[in-house]
This record gives C-alpha cells, sequence and structure tokens, in this order.
C-alpha cells in the first residue's frame, strides 16, 4: 500500500489508517515517535484499547489471532502492538501474519514494530503480505552529515531559530544521540531569548551528551575516526572509567584482528573465523577495514604495547597508562605517534 520515511507519516495518517503498520529500524527516538503517531491516530479513530504482544521465548503467534478475533468488553475497536525484537517471526509467525492481512479486521489495527530488516526478509511472503494492505515505516539512522539538519528542523519545530556555529556545537555535542538532541532543545527553550540561540549560548548552555562507552570507542578507532576516537577515550577519563576496562576491550580486539589476519592469509574466510571469535555480521565492515589498514607486524607490535599498558596500570612500569591507551587507540585508527622502531625501543 505505502513505503513511507518518519516526514510522511502524519501526512498520511490524516488521510486515514491502514490496516496494518510496520516500524522497522535502529533509531529509538524515531521508532518511538513513529509508534507514538499511530497510536495517537488509532486513540483518535476509536481504538480504545491497546494489547502488546513481545515475541520473547514464551510467545505464541496464535495468541496473535486469538486476541484479534476476541470481542473486548470495554472497546469496540482494538490496537494490537507486537515488539518483533529480531525481525524474524518464524515459520509460525510468518503464517499467522499472512492469514492476518488476508482479512483484516475493520475493529482491529496491528502495528508491528522491528529493528531493521534484512534484504532477504524483506523478499518474504509475511512481509509482502503486509505491503500489500498496510504502511512499512522505514526509519534510516541520521549520519554525521544529515545530523546539523536535523537539528536545525528540530529546533524551528520547537520555535527556536540557531545560526549554523551553534547547531554544529550542538551536533558535535550529542555526536549522534538523538534523544540526547531532543532533551538538550527543551532545554534551550528556556534560556533562548526572542527564540534565538546564538554559538556563545549554545556552548553554555548545552551539557556535552555524547555517549562515551568502551565498546563505542572501540568501534570508532576500527572505523578509522582517529580525532572521535581520542574524544571518546578523554571522555571515559572524564567519566572516572577505569584505565583497565578500556584496556581490556583494546586487547581483545587487537588479539581478534591477528588471529583473523592470521587466518586469512591460511585461505580461511572471514565470515567463518570471525564467528569463532564472537564477531556479529554487522561489524564485518568494520573489521575489513581494520584488517586492510593494520599489517600483522603493527597488530603484533601494538599487543606488546597493551601487555607493557598492563604493566603501568599495575604500577610495575613507568609512564601514564592513559597516555598509552591513547597511543593504542590512535594506532588501531592508523595513526602512528612513534614509527615502529622507536616503538620497538621504548618497549624493551
Amino acid at each position: 500500500m505505502a513505503k513511507l520515511n518518519p516526514e510522511q507519516l502524519p501526512q498520511a495518517l490524516q488521510k486515514g489508517l491502514s490496516p496494518v503498520y510496520l516500524i522497522t529500524g535502529d533509531e529509538p527516538l524515531l521508532v518511538q515517535e513513529s509508534c507514538d503517531a499511530i497510536r495517537a491516530a488509532a486513540r483518535k479513530a476509536g481504538f480504545s484499547e491497546r494489547e502488546i504482544f513481545h515475541t520473547d521465548a514464551g510467545f505464541q503467534w496464535p495468541q496473535l489471532l486469538q486476541s484479534a478475533n476476541s470481542l473486548s468488553l470495554f472497546a469496540d475497536k482494538k490496537l494490537l502492538e507486537v515488539r518483533l525484537h529480531n525481525g524474524k517471526p518464524g515459520d509460525a509467525g510468518a503464517k499467522v501474519l499472512q492469514e492476518y492481512c488476508a482479512s483484516p479486521s475493520s475493529d482491529n489495527l496491528l502495528l508491528l514494530v522491528c529493528p531493521k530488516l534484512d534484504k532477504a526478509t524483506q523478499n518474504s511472503k509475511w512481509y509482502s503480505a503486509i505491503e500489500q494492505i498496510g504502511a512499512v515505516v522505514t526509519i534510516w539512522p541520521i549520519g554525521v552529515k544529515q545530523l546539523p539538519r536535523w537539528i536545525e528542523q528540530r529546533l524551528q519545530r520547537a520555535g527556536i531559530r540557531a545560526d549554523s556555529q551553534a547547531i554544529d556545537i550542538l551536533a558535535g555535542r550529542v555526536e549522534g544521540n538523538l534523544l540526547a538532541a531532543v532533551q538538550e532543545i527543551e532545554k534551550l527553550k528556556l534560556v533562548a531569548e526572542n527564540g534565538m540561540i546564538d554559538a556563545q549560548t549554545m556552548a553554555h548552555a548545552v551539557v556535552d551528551s555524547a555517549r562515551y562507552d568502551v565498546f563505542g570507542l572501540v568501534d570508532k578507532a576500527l572505523a578509522g575516526h582517529a580525532q572521535s576516537a581520542a574524544a571518546s577515550l578523554n571522555g571515559l577519563r572524564g567519566e572516572g572509567t577505569e584505565a583497565m576496562a578500556v584496556l581490556w576491550a583494546l586487547t581483545r580486539e587487537i588479539r581478534a584482528l591477528a588471529a583473523l589476519k592470521m587466518a586469512l592469509s591460511d585461505g580461511q574466510r572471514l565470515e567463518m573465523v570471525a564467528r569463532k571469535h564472537g564477531i556479529f555480521e554487522t561489524r564485518l565492515p568494520l573489521i575489513r577495514g581494520a584488517l586492510q589498514r593494520l599489517s600483522i607486524g603493527t597488530l603484533r607490535l601494538l599487543l606488546r604495547e597493551c601487555s607493557y599498558t598492563d604493566r603501568t596500570v599495575k604500577g610495575m612500569a613507568q609512564g601514564d597508562p592513559w597516555e598509552a591507551l591513547l597511543d593504542i587507540v590512535l594506532s588501531l585508527a592508523g595513526v602512528r605517534t612513534l614509527d615502529n622502531r622507536s616503538l620497538k625501543l621504548l618497549l624493551s
């Protein structure tokens, strides 16, 4: 019936409700807002009862059909909401969804919420059945290049005008955290004079909401984003994170990269070896990029540097562990602060 993005959804809802909605994407804020818009439109149309299903281990798909076919004592119309956690309904779920879409009741509205779906799932029969009678809302992540424009639009919706420098400051502070951006915009309503925010006001008003988590730091380094990875490391230090926790994550990743590099040189397939090391398929592009950038010699040297850093953390060697961690992070991102010969002399 319709393929929509979040911006098109409100206008589509004004024209009328579809019997089925599928919300798919990995951006929590935009998924939540799309669901809220559908729920609000459903309430306005008389769907006053809401029933939620979670497709966990105890869920049985026939429960959905049973609920759809049962008459409510309290409401004439019912919103059936299914949280499809992995986007895979399985054979039983696919059969139920196709059966439901074959003869949807006007007394029910079905809302399916799931993560981003792969191409194979989009070619499945149950997905096609939903497409034929309902609406699919696909939510794409807001990238670094799109974030300033997205923030500007959000500020305008809040009645706030901001210059480009102010928008860039907010984009840099929230670092892709859309929920944090919305929260900061709500706060800005209180300090915006005449609805205007300049760069100086923004810098003083917005707190640093960037997500400084250890695994995020590792992924930034693997992606070759040296400046962002260094900022995350500094953020972790400022938050009081233990240096040993950061070192553990970096050592684990470098050890896995070294093993993958050796396996690939022996002609083994990356996917198979990565699975043995607990590396999920979604991270393979990061891993591939890092393996192309880093030689086996560099990885072995980095493991020696990790060992040396471990001794500094434990007070068994001289040096600042955070400076050593910074060198490891930059090296992983493809930026050497010392050449290999100087580093070998230092480690020895």
